[in-house]
């Protein structure tokens, strides 16, 4: 008996830490980025910002995609920063997405929130929490979302990245202010998996040949996008 109570004991113990392993990562500290979020705000004080602008935000994808040279025909502004999750994005909307009363946001996040074993479901609501934090201030701003693309390196995630994209694809149908672009099928091979030939060595992130991709096929979304908006600040 006194052997049984002991093996209880320890089942009991190991399924407490089997609990505690399975408790949902914490939001990483934002001050992380506070020297890069600086240099922004020291670029804006310095150079004339553009009105009415494309803002593009998130994370390194959107920090190395070249956007003044994509799009040269837009009023362009890049604030995207490596390694960052939406959360982040969130925290830092102040300084670095809401001043600029954007006429259209390009949004790139999520991917790392997976990879950091964040839930479909909880990027889908972190990124509801952006749009409604943008909305509740500038009602009339579009956002594009573009989903997260399948990559070699983290091809692991892909089903719940797929996830992710579903539930913000269904969320962009209930409203016109909101855009779901879905070029994933242009990064994958004739097999299904990802064509290695569009991202740099680390098989993460684009080279030029991924950026063109992108360029290519948001270019005339953004045209659609614009040519129906109202001015930044004005009603949807």
């Amino acid at each position: 008996m006194a052997g049984q109570r002991v093996l209880v004991c320890i089942l009991f113990l190991a399924a407490g830490v089997s609990r505690a392993g399975d408790k949902p990562p914490a939001d990483p500290d934002p001050n992380r980025f506070a020297q890069e979020i600086k240099a922004f705000a020291e670029w804006d004080s310095k150079n004339a910002v553009p009105a009415n602008p494309v803002l593009f935000v998130g994370s390194s994808s959107i920090r190395l995609w070249r956007t003044h040279e994509s799009f040269p025909d837009l009023p362009v502004i890049n604030r995207g920063f490596g390694g960052s999750q939406i959360s982040d994005v969130i925290h830092f909307a102040d300084r670095i997405v809401l001043p600029y009363q954007a006429k259209v946001i390009v949004f790139f996040a999520g991917g790392n929130d997976i990879a950091a074993g964040k839930s479909a479901q909880r990027v889908f609501d972190d990124y509801r929490r952006f749009v409604r934090l943008v909305h509740a201030s500038q009602p009339a701003v579009r956002v594009v979302f573009l989903a997260i693309n399948p990559s070699q390196s983290r091809w692991s995630f892909w089903p719940e990245v797929k996830k992710v994209n579903g539930l913000v694809e269904e969320f962009c149908q209930g409203d016109p202010r909101l855009v779901f672009a879905d070029f994933s099928a242009s990064f994958l091979d004739a097999d299904g998996t990802p064509n290695s030939s569009l991202f740099l060595e680390d098989q993460l992130h684009l080279n030029a040949e991924g950026y063109a991709v992108w360029t290519k096929a948001l270019a005339p979304i953004l045209q659609k996008v614009l040519a129906s908006s109202p001015p930044a600040g004005g009603k949807p």
